[in-house]
């Protein structure tokens, strides 16, 4: 098999890779690289992948990283419908727009806020609640630019669209990683934005049963949590 995929699945960029490949009937390997174990940080990884962060690919004697550029590399090559990254000049820009504006404002946020509040001790650190709520209220202030902006017109999807994009896929596989925050916690968070609450469930319907089989671990890790916070309160 040429195509390999290096992931965690506890990775949101990793479960956006994973699922697209298996909507579409990419056949790929999957390599676990497990990011707790550090095993992102070894030399043999390093090769793949310099920048030492998942996903990955190589695509026969062709490495790739950043999510991305897979996404699209992905699309590009085989041959999946037009509406994940379509052919059009026009269409095809304006999903770029929110694949760059994701990074710097959507997964900088949710990333800041759920690593400074739950994971942060899986990696050996102490929680950071200054860093955690710089990071929830870039979280929020993306949260309602999405509801306010990128889901605009009729369609269920970003940009008005009919039919998920990748940038759909890599969004709200951001905004499942708040799955491991307390219930009410999540709901705090996202309540108030009732159009991206049915956008995120359109998303998974549209790539259902493999949306859910990218997020199986991750709902291993929230029931985890969920235990440690009752012993917690006892």
């Amino acid at each position: 098999m040429a195509l390999k995929v290096y992931a965690d699945r506890l990775s949101q960029p990793s479960r956006a890779i994973l699922t697209f490949c298996w909507v579409n009937g990419i056949e790929f390997e999957e390599v676990q690289i497990q990011l707790a174990k550090g095993q992102h940080r070894s030399p043999e990884y390093g090769v793949i992948n310099p920048m030492k962060q998942v996903p990955a690919i190589v695509d026969g004697d062709f490495p790739l990283f950043e999510s991305h550029a897979i996404l699209k590399y992905l699309a590009s090559k085989y041959g999946v419908a037009d509406h994940w990254y379509p052919a059009d000049l026009h269409r095809r820009a304006k999903i770029d727009s929110v694949l760059d504006w994701h990074h710097s404002n959507l997964r900088r946020g949710a990333v800041g806020y759920i690593f400074n509040t739950t994971f942060a001790p899986v990696f050996g650190l102490p929680l950071n609640l200054q860093a955690a709520a710089e990071g929830e209220k870039l979280l929020s202030a993306s949260l309602e630019k999405i509801e306010s902006f990128w889901l605009q017109g009729n369609g269920s999807f970003l940009l008005g669209n009919t039919e998920p994009s990748i940038a759909d896929l890599s969004l709200v596989c951001e905004i499942m990683q708040l799955e491991v925050l307390d219930d009410k916690e999540k709901e705090r968070i996202m309540s108030p934005y009732k159009k991206v609450l049915k956008w995120v469930d359109d998303t998974k319907k549209a790539t259902e049963p493999h949306f859910d089989e990218a997020h199986t671990a991750l709902f291993i890790v929230k029931e985890k949590f969920k235990q440690q916070r009752s012993a917690a309160n006892l």
